[in-house]
């Protein structure tokens, strides 16, 4: 499945905030897509970039990845990232990356990779 990607611009009738619809996955083939959307949008014309994620149904560490970077961007600038709507799988990484800052536990990316697929799967079946 492949990543759908919608931009609101002036989001909420704010000027300097952006809204951007995720659907479907976000990893390793789709994150350069969402890159590529989002570095313009990093060059401090933004206060607020919210993240709707209620379509996104999956989510690995390429994808943290860029998340991660915009949220570094926009605090650059004191402005503020927000992500709304997650799924129960997509909440569950968060606070599995939230719960482990700076710990090295994985000894690549693809086995962080397979273990999120997993544990994302596990949610998904209500295990």
């Amino acid at each position: 499945m492949s990543l759908r990607i919608e931009i609101d611009r002036n989001a909420a009738g704010a000027e300097r905030t952006a809204r951007i619809h995720l659907a479907g996955r976000l990893d390793t083939v789709t994150s350069a897509q969402l890159e590529k959307e989002l570095d313009p949008m990093l060059d401090g014309r933004l206060d607020s970039l919210i993240f709707d994620l209620a379509g996104l149904e999956f989510i690995s560490s390429a994808g943290i990845r860029v998340l991660v970077h915009a949220r570094k961007s926009i605090q650059a600038q004191h402005g503020g990232v927000l992500m709304v709507n997650a799924q129960p799988q997509i909440v569950k990484v968060f606070e599995i990356i939230k719960a482990l800052p700076g710990l090295t536990v994985f000894e690549s990316e693809a086995e962080l990779d397979q273990y999120l697929a997993e544990m994302q799967r596990r949610v998904q079946e209500g295990r």
